[in-house]
């Protein structure tokens, strides 16, 4: 008994010896882990130097609006076009007439006056309504050519031999000068003024003023202008064919126009 309590004492002792003489184990390398959200490999440095703000862009909500401006010039021509309306004759219904008095010497001097219209007129006006004295006109053309009387032995011997509209079949009135516009204009209201300017009938220019009566309502620009002119300043009367016929040199010009923007 005694034996075997001192063989157990024994055998314990040299299992304590053995193992304080064995090498100790390596003891294992604690990995460390990365902070909760972060990979596991190392971070790469960005290539963006510091000063770049790397925020993403604001919605278009979030953005401030952008101004549209004009362009000086383009509020100039607006501002200017406000003011002044440009009226354009229309063709067909405005026209151009002639008067003058001839007599018939085998009629017993029988007097008539022949007039002759034609509708192939262009032109244009620019009305400052709220400044009329600043209105103005552009170059007025007809076609000669065109006219059209009672009498179509009248019209050819006109085209052909006396005014040789055939040839010269336009008309040209250049304005230089408005007078007596007034200082304020009513819509409706009917005006009377003076345009002076050069006439060119047949190559041959020659100063004339026109005496105007014009009315501007519901948007349509109409009116008068007349003069009157010689036949002989322009080189080709008065028109006298022996024996038959002759005319008086003074010739009644009348433009009736109708102008819309």
């Amino acid at each position: 008994m005694i034996n075997n309590r001192v063989l157990t004492i024994f055998l314990i002792l040299m299992v304590a010896l053995l193992a304080a003489c064995a090498p100790q184990a390596m003891q294992p390398t604690e990995a460390v882990l990365p902070e909760s959200g972060a990979a596991a490999t190392a971070p790469v440095e960005s290539s963006l130097p510091e000063s770049i703000e790397t925020e993403p862009p604001a919605s278009p909500t979030e953005q401030e609006p952008v101004k549209e401006t004009a362009a000086p010039e383009a509020q100039g021509e607006e501002s200017a076009g406000a003011e002044v309306v440009t009226y354009f004759l229309v063709p067909g219904e405005s026209s151009l007439t002639y008067e003058v008095g001839e007599t018939f010497f085998g009629q017993n001097n029988r007097f008539n006056v022949a007039v002759g219209t034609t509708t192939t007129v262009n032109g244009e006006i620019r009305v400052d309504v709220n400044q009329p004295q600043n209105s103005s006109l552009g170059t007025f053309t007809a076609d000669i050519s065109q006219f059209q009387s009672d009498s179509a032995r009248r019209d050819n011997a006109l085209r052909g031999r006396f005014l040789e509209s055939s040839r010269y079949p336009t008309v040209t009135f250049v304005p230089a000068e408005i007078s007596g516009l007034p200082q304020a204009y009513n819509s409706g209201e009917t005006i009377q003024f003076q345009v002076s300017g050069d006439l060119t009938i047949r190559d041959v220019t020659r100063p004339v003023t026109f005496d105007v009566t014009a009315q501007l309502q519901d948007g349509t620009l109409s009116g008068t202008a007349a003069t009157t002119i010689l036949m002989s300043d322009f080189e080709f009367g008065p028109i006298s064919i022996a024996g038959m016929l002759g005319t008086e040199d003074e010739v009644r010009v009348t433009l009736n126009f109708v102008a819309r923007p």
